[in-house]
């Protein structure tokens, strides 16, 4: 596997994908992209966080159901019907009424004195009046203007408050078409206190809604025409006049409504009010702590992967996804919105890229390693070594019972010296080639070429219990049919010379395992029972033997009888002397590739 944390080209290539996820969420911020996607999030945000106590100062007075089957009126009704209403919430002197009823047209002369008449009874700075269609000076038309406005006391209020781009009602501007917005003007009218842009955090705000359709308390506007409302219903309120009958199409989606639910305009206008008298509890971050969050949960997936495995650095990333959700909500329920689309795309795409990642490089390192083992492995067993690799595609030291073997070409520094470097070179080539696969066809693993010299093990790091024979085969092989194939291709090639060679075998433990580093590995096997193995190479020098065979080895053969007893001897770096033996005769070579499964 990639060695997580521990390489550079890793760790760079993970910072990438941090910073690049980072990058897109940010660009797909900054376009809009699944801006509604994010909107649809703090609808969300409203449901988990449930109904809240609607004020007790705002009161609604709607034309529902009730009022027109109780007036035998079609709508709009005569202004003097609304002149009587105004009346009788005028004498419990409410803090204001908002008439979300639009007056802009002349009707009857006598409907219109009526209802002005009834406006100018409530008092100055009392009645708020519904416009949608300012002048280009940002002056209302209620009741014929602002010079009559002023005459009487009132003031006029954008009742339009604008969707976003999915239909719904979620905010309200501080004025539309330079006229403000009948929530501002309410609250202002109500308070007594001006209100600006910079009270909202901005030139819209979001509407802290209490909850869904029906949350305000609200009396039928016939009941309050006809009388029947308790004495002191109005007292000190804000009053929303307006329709919530369906049919007058006054309603809206908004944030708390369902898919099949609807808000009616008054009670959108009340939750726009109450959010003013709260000093707008719903802020967004800033521009630049947006940008931030997007960033750091862009770098949750890389940082997470680069110090754990995968698995575990997905499940922290996503711990942290669900961890970034649940502080969101409770920011929500403070009165902060955090962005939830970017960041989660941000970590989304930095998951999915520190996967790929992992994985590209986890085959890069895995096809490496396997070349590398094929080295000096059969190709059969290189798939048994990868699988017994740890996390960082090594084998881990373990105690091994192994044959070693260490062979040599005799007098090669002297052959050597007098020729070309590149002849060398391929007469050494041709030489290890042939002694190679005499290693590998056997079972046994090539550790290391040390010039003219081999150093291969059998039964390790797959183990093998005849792992003697396999070496002992092996040597044969390469006494007698390797070294006179080589020397045949030298005689072609017209090199007059001819090699001889030294093995040493020896049987016993050691300690094998992959070294090197994330870089370079090299694998392995240690112990007395090398050095023994290596010695015994050495000592066949001048003896007329190409072979030595330890006394551990020998034990370990089926049939010995090929092997007579050459001497004891003093093994340099051995208190004790081993018993060395050596062929009686050239053993016919086992069949090549019996020995490699």
């Amino acid at each position: 596997m990639v060695s997580r944390g521990r390489t550079s080209a890793y760790g760079k290539l993970l910072a990438v994908v941090g910073l690049a996820s980072a990058a897109i969420a940010i660009a797909c911020y900054a376009a809009g992209v699944m801006g509604e996607t994010e909107l649809n999030t703090v609808d969300a945000r409203f449901s988990i966080r449930g109904d809240d106590q609607p004020r007790d100062d705002i009161v609604l007075v709607l034309i529902d159901d009730t009022t027109a089957q109780e007036l035998d009126i079609r709508f709009p009704y005569p202004r003097s019907l609304h002149g009587q209403v105004i009346d009788a919430i005028s004498r419990d002197e409410p803090k204001a009424i908002a008439y979300d009823v639009e007056f802009r047209e002349r009707t009857k002369l006598a409907e219109d004195n009526a209802l002005v008449s009834a406006v100018a009874r409530a008092g100055p700075g009392t009645v708020v009046l519904a416009d949608t269609q300012p002048n280009q000076f940002g002056e209302s038309g209620a009741l014929g203007g602002e010079d009559l406005l002023d005459d009487i006391g009132a003031r006029g209020a954008n009742t339009q408050l604008g969707e976003d781009s999915d239909g719904v009602i979620r905010r309200f501007p501080f004025s539309v078409g330079g006229l403000e917005t009948f929530p501002i003007a309410s609250t202002e009218t109500a308070e007594g206190e001006e209100i600006t842009e910079g009270d909202m955090g901005g030139p819209k705000a979001w509407i802290d809604f209490a909850g869904g359709p029906e949350t305000y308390p609200s009396v039928p506007f016939s009941r309050v025409l006809n009388g029947q409302v308790d004495p002191g219903t109005f007292s000190d309120k804000i009053v929303v006049i307006g329709a919530s009958d369906p049919s007058l199409k006054d309603v809206k989606p908004t944030a708390t409504t369902g898919e099949d639910e609807l808000m009616a305009g008054p009670e959108i206008q009340a939750n726009g009010i109450a959010t003013a008298l709260e000093g707008f509890p719903l802020q967004s971050l800033s521009l630049g702590w947006d940008i931030l969050l997007i960033g750091i949960m862009g770098l949750v997936a890389p940082v997470a992967s680069y110090r754990l495995s995968p698995l575990r650095g997905l499940g922290l990333a996503l711990g942290g996804g669900i961890v970034y959700l649940i502080l969101n909500q409770i920011a929500f329920n403070s009165g902060l919105i955090m962005p939830v689309v970017y960041p989660m795309l941000a970590l989304g795409l930095s998951v999915v890229g520190s996967v790929v990642v992992y994985y590209l490089l986890e085959t890069y390192e895995r096809q490496r390693v396997r070349d590398t083992f094929a080295r000096f492995v059969p190709e059969a067993v290189v798939g048994q070594v990868l699988a017994r690799t740890d996390e960082d595609l090594r084998l881990g030291g373990q105690r091994v019972t192994v044959t070693v073997m260490f062979s040599d070409i005799r007098g090669f520094t002297t052959f050597s010296e007098v020729r070309d470097p590149g002849e060398v070179l391929e007469i050494l080539n041709r030489y290890h080639e042939e002694m190679t696969d005499a290693v590998m066809e056997h079972g046994g693993t090539l550790i290391a070429y040390m010039g003219d010299g081999i150093m291969a093990v059998f039964g390790a790091p797959i183990e093998y219990e005849d792992h003697a024979e396999r070496a002992f085969a092996s040597a044969q092989e390469m006494l007698a049919v390797r070294l006179p194939r080589v020397n045949e291709w030298m005689r072609e090639h017209e090199i007059d010379e001819q090699f001889q060679i030294g093995i040493g075998l020896n049987s016993g433990p050691g300690m094998a395992g992959n070294l090197g580093s994330s870089k370079r590995l090299d694998y392995t096997v240690i112990g007395d029972t090398v050095n023994t193995a290596a010695r015994l190479e050495g000592m066949t020098k001048g003896t007329g033997h190409q072979l030595f065979v330890s006394d551990s080895t020998r034990a370990l053969l089926a049939d010995d009888s090929v092997l007579e007893f050459v001497d004891s001897m003093a093994v340099r770096g051995r208190a004790d002397e081993i018993r060395v033996w050596a062929p009686t005769a050239t053993r016919p070579p086992a069949d090549q590739g019996a020995f490699a499964k």
